[in-house]
């Protein structure tokens, strides 16, 4: 009886380890690019986003190291500013947000559009406790937000965002105890990666400095001008 005991309390053990295994979430944020019709007005030197796909291809080379540090199966989900990439590709002529769904099943990930830093939020806090093991955010900011919008109704400015103000809004449990987070954008480690730590009391790494996309397109990770911090 007690062997049977035993056996059972075993096999309750590596069931609920697989639960938690399957749990497992990793969630990558791409915020949109800028418009060329406004950044052909600055002077070389300070224009964005020439290339269209710099954070979508952010994206997926995070995607493949993911995949390959915690298996094929992997799940992710993937939110994405779709205003963003719609206008860029009216403004291109090139059929961006269906490129991008196609990608996003060819990548077989989850893919959410989002349309404001109220559904980055709701996304969020909608996953199970301690769920989210990784996050990358992929796009353009400053130390204080999240710029999923910058360049393409305003020049030079941003009508969409996830504020430093706003990740106390995050609900903590959703991460995972030891979750890896990131961002890839300018500036995020001069005052954002301090209130997320503070309100998640985990790290957020971000760059003291400017951020550079020209690796992407070589298959690289972005790179930082400063360096990282947590």
């Amino acid at each position: 009886m007690r062997v049977r005991f035993l056996l059972l309390l075993m096999l309750g053990l590596v069931g609920a380890s697989s639960i938690a295994e399957s749990a497992q979430k990793h969630l990558i944020l791409s915020g949109g690019p800028a418009l060329r019709k406004w950044e052909n007005l600055r002077v070389k030197r300070d224009q964005h986003d020439r290339w269209w796909a710099n954070f979508v291809r952010g994206a997926t080379l995070r995607m493949v190291e993911i995949r390959t540090a915690y298996g094929k199966d992997a799940e992710i989900t993937w939110m994405v500013y779709r205003p963003g990439y719609a206008a860029r590709g009216i403004e291109d002529s090139k059929p961006y947000v269906k490129w991008i769904t196609e990608l996003s099943a060819r990548r077989k990930v989850k893919l959410i559009w989002v349309y404001s830093g109220g559904d980055v939020i709701q996304t969020i806090n909608g996953q199970a406790s301690r769920s989210i093991i990784t996050f990358d955010f992929f796009g353009h900011s400053n130390k204080y937000c999240f710029l999923l919008d910058y360049s393409a109704d305003i020049i030079g400015a941003s009508t969409a965002w996830f504020h430093q103000n706003d990740i106390a809004k995050l609900r903590r449990g959703a991460f995972a105890r030891n979750a890896s987070c990131q961002s890839w954008g300018c500036h995020t480690g001069e005052s954002m990666s301090v209130v997320w730590k503070r309100h998640m009391g985990s790290s957020l790494i971000g760059a003291k400095g400017k951020t550079n996309y020209v690796p992407v397109g070589q298959g690289k990770m972005p790179s930082v001008s400063g360096r990282w911090v947590r």
